[in-house]
């Protein structure tokens, strides 16, 4: 049986550790829970726990159970999200962490429009170069910024990015710096209606490395819910 409360409290032990050690406090990083294949009576646990935050992958499931989700709870879509279930998604969640084309990305706006609402987003970087990973190259990290700024429904928070899975720190930690890097730089930039401030990176693996270079947002399921059947996705 999981200790959900446990397993929160000692995640977030270990997010107020690496903060510290980035001159920070654990305050400033933001904990979503990823509850990918976790029923929703579960995911009310986590959140009378003090959960304030979960990820979704899938939104065939997520339509399936968030509406059994209690609240109040920030729900965030971080898998790959295809453009035929954009209508779904945008109804269902209060970011889109997994935007990673200005075609996706004027899907979500023309929706948004149409339902009034302005939904906040992240872009997905592919940082690791593995072809699996979905997410834009970081060469093209900046153009696409600046195009989807011009979008009236949508609001640029920030990045996203899944690494490599390595045990090594130090293997892992180039991924995570890229990103800071990107996200620094665009900070720089002119822009309309983007405010950045989310750097989403770092799973149950690896999150203390992420927060050390520059993570405000970690995505965290096994350290939490513990193991399921297959890769978490964070």
């Amino acid at each position: 049986m999981v200790d959900l409360a446990k397993n929160i409290q000692q995640v977030r032990e270990r997010i107020d550790a690496a903060a510290r050690r980035r001159g920070i406090t654990g305050e400033d990083i933001t904990l979503v829970g990823v509850t990918k294949t976790v029923p929703a009576t579960i995911i009310n646990q986590a959140i009378q726990a003090g959960l304030g935050h979960i990820g979704e992958n899938r939104i065939q499931e997520a339509r399936e159970k968030l509406a059994e989700v209690q609240s109040p709870v920030v729900k965030h879509m971080i898998g790959n999200l295809q453009r035929n279930k954009v209508k779904y998604a945008v109804k269902l969640f209060d970011m889109i962490q997994s935007v990673n084309s200005i075609i996706l990305a004027e899907e979500i706006n023309a929706k948004c429009s149409k339902d009034g609402v302005i939904m906040p987003v992240l872009i997905e970087v592919n940082t690791s170069g593995e072809p699996s990973k979905v997410g834009c190259q970081p060469g093209e990290a900046l153009t696409l910024l600046q195009a989807i700024d011009r979008l009236p429904s949508l609001s640029v928070k920030g990045f996203m990015t899944i690494a490599i899975f390595d045990p090594d720190p130090d293997k892992v930690r180039p991924c995570f710096r890229q990103l800071k890097e990107i996200f620094d730089r665009a900070r720089e930039i002119p822009l309309h209606r983007a405010d950045l401030s989310v750097l989403s990176m770092g799973m149950s693996h690896d999150f203390e490395t992420a927060i050390e270079e520059g993570a405000t947002m970690v995505r965290i399921g096994t350290a939490i819910f513990g193991e399921r059947d297959k890769p978490e996705g964070e």
